[in-house]
């Protein structure tokens, strides 16, 4: 299908009728969309699991800039009037590269969202960032809080075998628990004023961080701060739809339809069939 873009030759309806694109490396960007559905019910939105070349979290730079880049330019293709990177892996990386090559079109990652929300709930706050390898290595996080308030204490901690707990279904109980416990306990903030969710996988174990964390700890979710940046976006430019009728929902995966179903229906809150899953290439 051949990209479909704003110009001066397309009406304004025409081009609002334009999907919202998200992607990530699998299905924990499912938690981002569904809080984009939940705040925006009348958009049209595709998305995109690069299922075939997961995790991004362990990737070294050069590798996740070069996949973004593709699953960005596949969702392009489709014609689309915004774009969600719904991976903080892919947001710490890629961002401004994908900014760049993709402008006009607006582009949002997870990670400054994220961001200001912690700043706006403790400004000058202690706060700790469960994140997987690369975001932590880039220490994104940390730089995007600094830079909103740079008397911000910031630690970052690298969590992998939870993005495998969300996937398996197993985000709650007593592993669950054992298992966040060992690495809030791991962390370098013993007493942080907020916990930010720096995966889209770990808004499934909210109720488990919460229940392990010291009372009084607030947990900053990036797939609901997000959802209100797309919002605002989209009412900026005049770009949302104008219509009461419930939107449209595409999903792409490059691998593994069965697998996406199964796990994705857990992320995204309905259940889900391999027909529904478009196996693409990149």
């Amino acid at each position: 299908m051949a990209a479909l873009r704003h110009n001066q030759g397309m009406t304004n309806q025409r081009h609002n009728e334009l999907p919202i694109g998200v992607f990530d490396s699998g299905v924990g960007g499912l938690t981002v969309l569904k809080a984009i559905r939940d705040a925006l019910p009348c958009e049209n939105l595709v998305y995109l699991g690069d299922t075939a070349r997961l995790p991004y979290g362990t990737k070294s730079p050069a590798s996740i800039e070069r996949y973004a880049t593709q699953a960005a330019a596949k969702l392009q293709d489709q014609g689309i009037k915004l774009l969600v990177v719904a991976c903080n892996t892919a947001s710490a990386v890629a961002l401004g590269v994908l900014r760049s090559h993709l402008a006009p079109l607006p582009v949002i990652g997870v990670v400054e969202p994220g961001a200001a929300a912690a700043v706006a709930v403790r400004p000058g706050g202690r706060h700790l960032v469960l994140a997987t390898e690369a975001t932590v290595r880039l220490a994104a996080y940390r730089d995007a809080i600094r830079a909103r308030d740079p008397g911000a204490r910031v630690s970052e901690h690298a969590c992998e075998m939870l993005v495998a707990l969300a996937e398996e279904g197993w985000d709650g109980g007593e592993i669950a628990r054992s298992i966040v416990r060992r690495y809030l306990d791991e962390a370098d903030c013993r007493e942080p004023d907020t916990i930010i969710l720096g995966c889209t996988h770990f808004p499934l174990l909210t109720n488990t961080i919460q229940e392990v964390a010291a009372s009084g700890v607030v947990l900053v979710d990036s797939a609901s701060t997000t959802a209100e940046a797309v919002q605002h976006a989209l009412r900026s430019d005049d770009a949302c739809r104008t219509t009461t009728a419930r939107g449209t929902l595409r999903m792409l995966a490059t691998d593994g339809a069965t697998r996406f179903a199964r796990v994705g229906g857990r992320f995204l809150g309905q259940a889900l069939s391999a027909a529904d899953v478009e196996v693409v290439d990149l």
